[in-house]
């Protein structure tokens, strides 16, 4: 079995194993702006020879927010092909007026449904694109439509996910494991199938776990809404589970993303992206509360398979050993996480939940259930 480790002594793991212990196309010019950079960061504007023509489907949500700010950073021009149903930007936490007016006034918009294909076809045939980084695709009958329209694409750009691997008791899983064709990802892994036969110059990013301020996935934000309640932290079986989690921003997934572009050793590669190091369920708990400056956690372990939830998710992590090697992002590509888990989290915390923002209202539904439950047992 996949080696367990306790961490009462640490609460992280370095990255070895072995060290365990029908739209009409609107284009907006008042969408443009500046791009966000940390704080203190200098721009650095690529030359106008380097300037990519660049199509993000997507880009109003999390990972598209700061890949979005990047790309514009480095002097590409940027288009976000959306429904138009959010607004097209937004301003980040911890970004300045100036920032966002800039990067708003830089970034063109396509409305569209990327599900209309004869629409797709001929809006974006008339575009022109050279790059395309698809961040919301999810079947690979949406991206064909895409390469019929740009058959001069220098590139397409992908975000899958480390979930279409099979799960192993062999890990880290590195990108030549098998993968499972019956993962919830299945339409991910046509879509890699699909651009490997295309033709294309393509690159896929699977990620692990996504963490970061804005995340609408509930991984961080369901650990501090417990925390600030003062409630005890519920986790399935022994706690030990080890899992992995890569910050959206900086060195980790936004700027893997922009250093596959143009890059030769990224032609027709697949990569794992996220944090350098593993950590436990429990380890992540006790991580996110000194992130938040928040009290050690009182932590309540549960067996599953006790309970009935129905179809409400009591946990956000798969209750297994999850993580990938980043060695080949690391070698290929120079990524190296600029944050370590703690840090990351941090910031997280700062820029979004301790603000008083979150993307999800508390619901403690399943956590009663189980105190409710061991509590009897008492």
């Amino acid at each position: 079995a996949a080696a367990s480790v306790s961490l009462k002594s640490s609460l992280f793991l370095s990255s070895p194993l072995s060290d365990f212990g029908g739209a009409a196309i609107s284009i907006s010019a008042q969408n443009r702006r500046r791009s966000w950079q940390p704080r203190g960061a200098r721009m650095q504007v690529a030359a106008a020879a380097d300037s990519k023509n660049i199509l993000i489907m997507g880009g109003t949500r999390f990972i598209g927010l700061f890949l979005s700010r990047k790309l514009v950073q480095e002097g590409h021009q940027v288009t976000l092909f959306t429904r138009g149903k959010a607004p097209i930007t937004q301003q980040l936490p911890g970004e300045s007026d100036a920032e966002y007016a800039e990067f708003s006034s830089k970034v063109l918009h396509l409305k569209g449904d990327r599900k209309d294909f004869d629409f797709v076809k001929t809006s974006l045939s008339a575009k022109g694109f050279n790059v395309v980084y698809d961040i919301n695709g999810r079947e690979a009958t949406e991206v064909s439509p895409i390469l019929e329209a740009l058959p001069n694409l220098e590139q397409f750009i992908y975000c899958s996910s480390a979930g279409v691997y099979l799960k192993s008791d062999l890990l880290p899983h590195f990108e030549t494991d098998a993968v499972d064709p019956k993962s919830r990802h299945k339409g991910k892994l046509e879509t890699e199938s699909l651009l490997e036969t295309s033709g294309v110059n393509w690159t896929s990013i699977r990620p692990v776990y996504i963490y970061g301020p804005l995340n609408y996935n509930p991984v961080e934000e369901w650990f501090f809404h417990r925390l600030k309640a003062g409630r005890p932290i519920p986790i399935p079986n022994a706690g030990n589970q080890i899992t992995q989690l890569g910050h959206v921003k900086v060195v980790d997934l936004a700027t893997a993303f922009i250093k596959v572009l143009g890059n030769p050793k990224a032609s027709k590669q697949v990569y794992n992206i996220s944090g350098s190091k593993y950590v436990t369920f429990d380890g992540l708990a006790r991580a996110c509360a000194k992130a938040g400056g928040f009290p050690e956690p009182e932590i309540i372990h549960y067996n599953p398979k006790d309970f009935d939830f129905g179809k409400k998710k009591a946990f956000p992590f798969r209750d297994q050993h999850f993580f990938a090697s980043v060695e080949k992002a690391s070698k290929d590509l120079g990524v190296t996480p600029e944050y370590d888990l703690l840090d990351g989290l941090t910031d997280s915390y700062n820029l979004d939940f301790g603000r008083g923002t979150f993307r999800k209202e508390a619901d403690f539904t399943t956590d009663d259930m189980i105190l409710g439950k061991k509590l009897v047992s008492v």
